[in-house]
């Protein structure tokens, strides 16, 4: 019997969500591509993230960063001394494996032994090497994090928006890893979006912010649709931290593969600026617009992985029922971050004056309501599936009574229960019901 992950990227891929990178040519490790669903699941994801932490905030700048960075800027952030990951080879089939994924111990005390052989042919695993994670690009490097575009940005925002702490900087953007081995399908992969902000307070003042930002995020995961009984927090201790971090805590989520990170909550301290007014000779301190001090500021930093967001999503909303008598799948997505929001179509495909009138209504309520489709392939049933599978939370059916009263039924997709409506109040139905 196929277990959760197996139904979800089999999904994934007959529905259009998520597609294995380049797979006419045997497809690339760590790599996928994101099918015209996905693709709206992502948007939509990110447009209620930007929302959640930047919109509605009056105290937070977007920026959006250059992908390509000097090889300065990763001297300076220390990632080129310290970005890597200890890497095993196996003696006999030379396949190459994380070392702390092979044995689940802490990377300073694992050492190879009888115990541990390779898991793809048995045989002997070689001395761990520490293994570079960054892309080199001529004489620059794809980013592997989005935190140094706003670093190195921070004075420029200083001087163009004139904030007053505390204030953050966030972003959305990809970041590229050269991992050892990519795998479990979104979570571990060599090209990622990140969604995330650098929040910068007064040294005293970190402890309340951490804790504001925490909590903060908790109310992200609900909104957004991730199963908080699933969802949990990790105290990281100081020898598993990043080299940049005071305190850490890792958001992990109950995935088929095991309990594993899904965001991070850092306090960076005041290391990051600290080490770019060095490195660079600019000075990136804050100057207090009451008393004139100059300090540098510290750093509280929430971060959060796209294709883990999704993962995590669409791992809580499958779901397996039984409605009128037959079994079906169904995506129970918020209505926000569904690719689509409204399916309309006429009860029968082969009757002119339905799908006229189906067409006309989908024409208008689209103008509205962006994320409508339009759907008469097959029976109603089918659709109805279909519309279900993918997590469409309502579906409009133009049927004989409309040509006579202007009015359509809506079917929830979680409940199956079915309501008519007037034409006419459709939009206002589906932004009220959006609210």
């Amino acid at each position: 019997m196929e277990n959760q992950m197996e139904k979800i990227v089999s999904l994934a891929k007959r529905r259009g969500f998520i597609f294995p990178g380049s797979e006419i040519y045997g497809g690339l490790a760590g790599t996928w591509d994101l099918g015209p669903l996905g693709a709206e699941l992502a948007h939509n994801i990110k447009e209620l993230w930007w929302n959640h932490f930047v919109r509605n905030h009056e105290e937070m700048y977007g920026l959006a960063s250059s992908i390509l960075m000097p090889e300065r800027v990763w001297e300076a952030s220390g990632h080129l001394e310290g970005f890597a990951d200890p890497l095993v080879e196996c003696k006999k089939c030379k396949k190459r494996f994380r070392q702390d994924e092979l044995s689940g111990n802490s990377v300073s005390t694992w050492k190879p032994s009888s115990q541990v052989k390779c898991p793809e042919c048995g045989g002997e695993l070689g001395e761990p090497k520490q293994f570079n994670l960054m892309f080199k690009f001529g004489d620059a490097y794809l980013r592997p994090e989005i935190a140094q575009g706003m670093f190195v940005n921070f004075k420029n925002v200083l001087d163009t928006m004139r904030p007053a702490l505390p204030f953050g900087i966030a972003q959305i953007g990809k970041a590229f890893r050269n991992e050892i081995a990519p795998r479990d399908f979104l979570f571990r992969v060599r090209e990622f979006d990140l969604m995330e902000f650098e929040y910068f307070v007064k040294e005293s003042q970190w402890e309340e912010n951490f804790e504001k930002w925490r909590k903060e995020m908790w109310a992200w995961v609900e909104k957004v649709g991730i199963d908080k009984n699933k969802t949990h927090e990790l105290e990281v201790p100081k020898e598993d931290r990043a080299h940049y971090s005071k305190r850490t805590i890792d958001f992990e989520f109950e995935y088929p593969f095991g309990k594993k990170e899904l965001y991070g909550l850092a306090y960076r301290g005041d290391y990051d600026l600290t080490r770019h007014m060095e490195h660079s000779g600019v000075d990136t301190r804050y100057a207090d617009s009451v008393s004139g001090e100059k300090f540098i500021p510290h750093v509280i930093e929430p971060t959060f992985g796209l294709g883990r967001t999704m993962l995590a999503v669409l791992l809580s909303a499958y779901s397996e029922d039984e409605l009128g008598g037959e079994k079906r799948i169904l995506l129970k997505l918020n209505p926000k971050i569904a690719p689509v929001t409204a399916a309309v179509f006429p009860l029968v495909k082969n009757k002119p004056d339905l799908v006229a009138k189906a067409r006309e209504i989908y024409t208008a309520l689209k103008k509205e309501i962006p994320n409508t489709a339009f759907d008469d392939n097959g029976n109603i049933g089918k659709r109805y599936r279909r519309q279900d599978e993918i997590g469409t939370p309502w579906c409009v059916t133009i049927d004989y009574q409309t040509l006579e009263d202007d009015t359509v039924t809506i079917r929830a997709r979680d409940t199956g229960k079915q309501e008519r409506h007037k034409i006419s109040k459709l939009d206002e139905y589906f932004k009220e019901m959006l609210k």
